[in-house]
C-alpha cells in the first residue's frame, strides 16, 4: 500500500526568474495534420524562447497577440529566439483556429506552433491559471538557450502584451549586462 502524499509533495513549485523554466511536454499544433508531434521544452536548448500564455482561442484579443508575434517571426528568430503560444485549449482547437481566416477572426498563416494545456498543469506551475474557468492569463515569458526563466510580465485578461517592449527586453537580456531604464538596442549598458 502506498502512503498517502504529503503537503510537500503535493506543492506545486512556481516559476521563478533565474530558476530553471518548468519542464513541459505538451501536444501542439508542430504537426498541423496529424497533431501527434508535442513540444517540449527541450525542444528550445540553445535558443531563447518566448513563451506567451493566453486565454482561449476565438475570442476578440487573443488573435491580435497571436498574429502580430507571428508577423514578426523572421525578426525574433534573427534575434536567435523561437515563440510557443499555450492555451488550456484542445490541439484540435488549435487546429481549427489556425486553419479560419484572419478576417473571421482566425489565425491563418501562423508562423509558430501552439500548444494545449488541457489540464492547466503548466498555467498553474507559472501561477497564472484561473483554476474556476481553466484559463490562463496572459503571461509572458523569456527563457535563455540554457532553459533559466529570465522574464516574466503577466496581464490581465483584457490587456494585449507588445512585440515592441518584448523585442527590447530580450535585447536587453542577451546584452548580459545593466540596462538603465527607457534601454534601446544600441544603447550603453551601466
Amino acid at each position: 500500500m502506498t502512503a498517502p502524499a504529503t503537503a510537500t509533495e503535493n506543492a506545486v513549485t512556481f516559476a521563478k526568474v533565474g530558476q530553471p523554466a518548468p519542464d513541459f511536454d505538451l501536444p501542439s499544433t508542430k504537426n498541423i495534420e496529424t497533431l501527434k508531434e508535442n513540444v517540449r521544452l527541450s525542444d528550445y536548448t540553445g535558443k531563447w524562447l518566448i513563451l506567451m500564455f493566453y486565454p482561449l482561442d476565438f475570442t476578440a484579443l487573443c488573435p491580435t497577440e497571436i498574429t502580430a508575434f507571428s508577423d514578426r517571426i523572421d525578426e525574433i528568430n534573427g534575434l536567435g529566439a523561437e515563440v510557443l503560444g499555450i492555451s488550456t485549449d484542445s490541439v484540435h482547437s488549435h487546429r481549427a483556429w489556425i486553419k479560419t481566416s484572419r478576417d473571421q477572426n482566425g489565425i491563418e498563416g501562423l508562423n509558430y506552433p501552439l500548444a494545449s494545456d488541457v489540464a492547466g498543469r503548466l498555467s498553474a506551475k507559472y501561477n497564472i491559471l484561473i483554476e474556476e474557468a481553466n484559463i490562463a492569463l496572459r503571461g509572458l515569458y523569456i527563457i535563455n538557450p540554457e532553459g533559466i526563466l529570465q522574464y516574466s510580465v503577466v496581464h490581465a485578461i483584457n490587456i494585449g502584451r507588445s512585440v515592441d517592449e518584448t523585442l527590447r527586453v530580450l535585447q536587453a537580456l542577451q546584452t548580459g549586462g545593466f540596462c538603465r531604464a527607457d534601454w534601446t538596442p544600441g544603447d550603453e549598458n551601466l
